[in-house]
């Protein structure tokens, strides 16, 4: 386990992964492993595979802070164990029955249960001691039954059962949680294919998209509005200096679309054309804050100024729990110079008279931007549009407010 976590997290420190998509699914993968290979005490299972799951999270955002999906899915996997654990509590009090007893028997109670986390139980108590509620009838939330218990003649045919029970539980513990873990590894594969479904419901006939950069999903949203037959234009801005949009024109050009490559400073002349924007996202913020391939936040401030749509597609192991306090200094990357400028012309811009040999030309090439959440008019996930003011609200069904401690490092763009 920890050879498979080593190499995972020399990749993410080498950067020989990129991409949201990319890296929260070979961040589940390797949650995955983990949980299967950990082995769990006869008491307390879920709060040993949290710890464990934890720590390993931890050096797996140290490795690559910026990419925000790691933790995302990090979290995602200890939001799933609690909710796994806390199931099978619920169930598991649920079957037994709570009703008034001897002291001899709370305490075979509490032994047949100690396998399961105190919280959890607690958790589940609580549920079962709530009288009937509108809320309760509503979920479907099962109701306690009192089950009478039947005792055991044989000690020893009592222990080996006790046993087996607790085995039989951390099992089912690991195995739920696997499954929850493969069903989100399946919906973040098949994501794009989610969000591409409502093109048709955003994209008209004789419409003008504008874009930026190079999106998989956004290629996938535009493609499948092609397929239902609308007829529209797409201008895509080249994304300097890595020209992604460059690569983005020729895939929709061989899709049948009609396409028109622009720069990134003819975004404000171009925009009064436009009838959308839309465009790909690096992470979603709790706030309805995004962070964007760099010019973003230029296509925002001008899709605002003209009344255009500005909407943004994201998978939801895009969605953050975090928030950008302090949006000067954001998580941010700063990419190799060469982008921008030959190696052989920056060499000549320094300064070899002076001692220190400082260069006299700085080279800053970001990685991001930062859009805040009152310039995006809309969220498109696989789970459906939203706006941004809902963002948080979606953010809270993903994820648990005890797993959100978990470390994070921000980089300031100096």
């Amino acid at each position: 386990m920890n050879a498979l976590v080593n190499e995972f997290i020399i990749k993410l420190k080498k950067r020989k992964i990129e991409g949201s998509k990319t890296t929260a699914k070979l961040t589940a993968e390797v949650l995955r492993s983990c949980i299967s290979q950990q082995r769990l005490p006869q008491t307390n299972q879920a709060v040993v595979l949290i710890d464990a799951i934890r720590g390993i999270g931890e050096k797996l955002i140290a490795a690559n802070p910026v990419e925000l999906a790691v933790g995302n899915i990090v979290r995602r996997v200890l939001n799933i164990i609690r909710e796994e654990d806390v199931s099978l509590t619920a169930a598991a009090v649920g079957g037994l029955g709570i009703s008034a007893g001897s002291d001899d028997e709370d305490d075979v109670k509490q032994d047949d249960h100690q396998g399961l986390s105190a919280a959890a139980l607690a958790a589940a108590a609580r549920n079962t001691l709530r009288p009937p509620s509108l809320q309760t009838l509503l979920e479907d939330i099962p109701q306690s039954t009192a089950v009478p218990r039947t005792s055991s003649s044989g000690g020893d045919s009592e222990g080996k059962s006790k046993s087996a029970d607790k085995n039989s539980t951390s099992k089912k513990l690991k195995h739920n949680v696997i499954e929850a873990v493969n069903e989100l590894i399946q919906d973040i594969a098949t994501c794009h294919e989610q969000i591409a479904e409502q093109a048709v419901e955003h994209i008209h006939h004789n419409e003008v998209i504008l874009t930026l950069g190079n999106s998989r999903t956004v290629m996938e949203f535009l493609c499948a509005a092609k397929e239902k037959k609308r007829s529209f234009r797409v201008f895509v801005a080249e994304g300097a200096p890595r020209y992604q949009g460059h690569a983005l024109a020729k895939e929709l050009v061989a899709r049948g679309l009609q396409t028109t490559v622009i720069t990134d400073s003819a975004v404000f002349a171009i925009i009064s054309r436009v009838n959308m924007v839309v465009v790909g996202a690096h992470t979603v913020m709790a706030n309805g804050g995004v962070i964007a391939p760099v010019g973003m936040n230029m296509v925002a401030l001008a899709a605002q100024r003209h009344a255009v749509p500005f909407v943004v597609l994201a998978g939801t192991h895009k969605l953050c729990p975090l928030y950008p306090h302090n949006p000067e200094v954001l998580l941010n990357e700063l990419k190799s110079p060469a982008e921008l400028l030959d190696f052989g012309e920056f060499s000549d811009c320094l300064d070899f008279g002076s001692s220190s040999g400082s260069p006299l030309l700085h080279v800053v090439n970001p990685a991001f931007d930062y859009v805040p959440p009152n310039l995006v008019s809309l969220f498109i996930t696989d789970t459906g549009g939203h706006n941004a003011s809902f963002m948080y609200r979606l953010i809270a069904d993903y994820y648990s407010a005890d797993d959100i401690v978990v470390k994070q490092k921000s980089i300031p763009l100096k």
